[in-house]
């Protein structure tokens, strides 16, 4: 009786131990200046897709207004070429950039942990196949893959675009955990692990995965700021859905209305200046990440100096 109710008891011990380190981890990345100023960026950013009907003046897609209109009281960037207001359509833009941001991230995470784990782990033939597979999605360029991809399948959507995104945006991130995992493979607790009997998939997930959790949270950044320019790109060449309010599409109609030439230089500058800001929100967030798996590039941190030999 006594063994059972230590072991209910352990559930309980560890996940206040677990919320500890992740608040630790979270206040060394809070305490890097650059990663600061990323949080707030992104949160501000997140906030104004999360309320974008509360804070837009009007519809996304409400077109009564007068054509190429400049800046006024009522419409503060002006309005589009086809009567659109310029300010509404880049707050409830900021809604699919978020959005495809995590939800690509997500999924390209997903899948280069799943692959560089494994990967990084098998040995035989089974790893050799993997390494083919992965150096194949390297060498090949993935700018002219996704446009291949996505003119193929054109007007199917965002959720093309983020489909197209993960097929082209997992194995950078599958390389550098499998050099991770082999590091890893070796040490103490990996081999006792072995002889305990574990198995291959419970030793990944369960003793080396949680060893890897910075480096995982730094693909993640670097898998959603890559999605966030791509389907920019893509939305800005036209090949996603143009019926959708995006900062992409408004460049788009803007570059087919030919804002420039117009006047209206804010068609441009201003959701490629939002793509810009998020971007680096996430790039800036990033140098944090990578100080909790780095001590020395922590903030604040002197390098010990050598004693002055006699």
């Amino acid at each position: 009786m006594t063994t059972i109710a230590v072991r209910t008891q352990e559930p309980e011990q560890q996940t206040p131990s677990r919320l500890r380190s992740a608040g630790r981890q979270f206040g060394v990345v809070w305490s890097n200046t650059k990663a600061r100023i990323g949080i707030i960026i992104l949160a501000v950013f997140v906030l104004v897709a999360i309320l974008a009907p509360l804070l837009a003046p009007y519809g996304a897609s409400q077109n009564g207004f007068a054509r190429s209109e400049d800046a006024t009281w009522a419409h503060w960037m002006g309005t589009t070429a086809a009567g659109e207001d310029v300010l509404s359509q880049l707050i409830y833009g900021a809604r699919i950039s978020v959005m495809v941001g995590a939800v690509a991230g997500i999924l390209s995470t997903l899948v280069a942990v799943a692959i560089g784990l494994s990967w990084g782990y098998v040995r035989g033939w089974i790893a050799e196949v993997i390494g083919f597979i992965v150096n194949l999605f390297l060498v090949i360029p993935g700018l002219p893959l996704m446009i291949v991809i996505a003119a193929y399948l054109q007007n199917g959507g965002i959720a093309v675009i983020i489909a197209v995104i993960v097929v082209t945006g997992w194995a950078w991130g599958a390389r550098v955990l499998r050099s991770q995992t082999q590091s890893l493979r070796g040490r103490d607790f990996v081999t006792a692990a072995q002889f305990s009997g574990e198995s291959a998939p419970r030793i990944v997930f369960r003793e080396i995965l949680p060893n890897m959790t910075s480096l995982i949270v730094g693909s993640f950044f670097g898998a959603a700021t890559s999605a966030i320019l791509a389907e920019a790109g893509l939305e800005f060449l036209g090949l996603g859905d143009s019926s959708i309010v995006s900062w992409g599409t408004i460049l788009y109609w803007a570059q087919n209305s030919n804002a420039l030439l117009t006047g209206q230089w804010i068609l441009l500058f201003a959701p490629g200046l939002c793509i810009a800001l998020l971007a680096m929100s996430l790039t800036l967030i990033n140098f944090g990440v990578d100080a909790v798996s780095n001590p020395r590039l922590r903030e604040g941190a002197r390098p010990k100096r050598k004693e002055a030999t006699a």
